[in-house]
């Protein structure tokens, strides 16, 4: 099993910035990829940002420019910088993570319970 443990979301004014951060802990031997997926109420839940095991990293087209993931490998943790924050923005942030328990073993999807994103003046 793994354990995400998320932080970082809160409340900002438009135009703001946050960080969120997600740790991975438990049964891994590697992490394919790490994700941040929102959804907001009514709405169906989204990709945001991406990236993978060799750092190849992939956004959503409303947040480019303005969000940057990273992660750190030795710490199993993935980050999401959120600049230049919008309304829009609003939303519970997801943590995901793609991990394999052992040398031979086939990937693992895991999620965290999300975190509260509030984009307001």
């Amino acid at each position: 099993q793994v354990k995400l443990v998320e932080s970082g979301g809160g409340l900002v004014q438009p135009g703001g910035s946050l960080r969120l951060s997600c740790a991975a802990s438990g049964r891994i031997f590697s992490i394919e990829a790490m994700g941040w997926y929102r959804q907001a109420p009514g709405k169906q839940r989204e990709l945001v940002a991406s990236i993978t095991s060799d750092d190849t990293t992939n956004y959503a087209d409303s947040v480019k420019g303005r969000f940057t993931i990273s992660r750190d490998n030795a710490k199993n943790t993935v980050y999401l910088q959120m600049n230049s924050l919008k309304p829009d923005d609003t939303a519970l942030y997801y943590c995901n993570v793609l991990s394999i328990p052992s040398p031979s073993a086939s990937p693992e999807d895991y999620w965290d319970q999300g975190t509260q994103v509030t984009v307001s003046s």
